[in-house]
């Protein structure tokens, strides 16, 4: 992780959650959603899809049923609102860029 990706990703508020049992990726996390990021030593590789953060610790992602947004984990069913869909396109984004830099390709 270099310098600038720390910039960015404090400018971006996205924050970093600690999880040691974790060792295949890095987890960010920022308005009530996550992000797996592919852990290469101690740098980053590939982003993963983001999704809600639900209390069990767990991992919901967003799919679509038609024209319905819904936020799905097992055992885990929510509707996701316009608003959540826009902070979490938002959040990917903002992660993409805090860790690709500015001029990626």
């Amino acid at each position: 992780m270099d310098q600038g990706q720390l910039e960015r990703l404090v400018e971006k508020g996205i924050e970093l959650l600690p999880a040691p049992e974790v060792t295949t990726h890095f987890l960010f996390t920022r308005d009530g959603f996550v992000s797996l990021v592919e852990r290469r030593g101690e740098e980053f590789g590939n982003i993963g899809a983001p999704g809600l953060l639900i209390e069990s610790g767990g991992f919901a992602a967003l799919v679509w049923r038609g024209d319905r947004p819904v936020f799905v984990a097992r055992g885990f069913e929510q509707p996701a609102s316009d608003d959540e869909v826009t902070r979490i396109r938002g959040f990917a984004k903002d992660l993409d860029y805090a860790i690709q830099g500015p001029n990626r390709p």
